[in-house]
């Protein structure tokens, strides 16, 4: 863990940031108070794949089909 003073944070930014990203913490301070921390961001762990639903959901019909006047009504302003 490294302490950097605000000043230098914002400086620095740029530096910190990738040494955030390495595993690094990093506490910005205020005089001799830490004030924030800057540590990385925990990824998904996985990405979404186009298409993984595919056979899950189903459309009827009736999705098709045209709203009762009084529920269509309700969407008007």
């Amino acid at each position: 863990m490294i302490r950097v003073t605000i000043h230098a944070a914002k400086t620095q930014l740029s530096k910190l940031i990738r040494r955030a990203q390495a595993g690094e913490e990093i506490v910005i301070v205020r005089g001799k108070e830490p004030v924030a921390r800057l540590v990385p961001v925990a990824g998904t762990g996985r990405r979404r794949v186009f298409g993984a639903m595919r056979g899950r959901a189903r459309v009827g019909d009736a999705f098709f089909e045209p709203l009762p006047a009084d529920e269509f009504a309700g969407w008007e302003p």
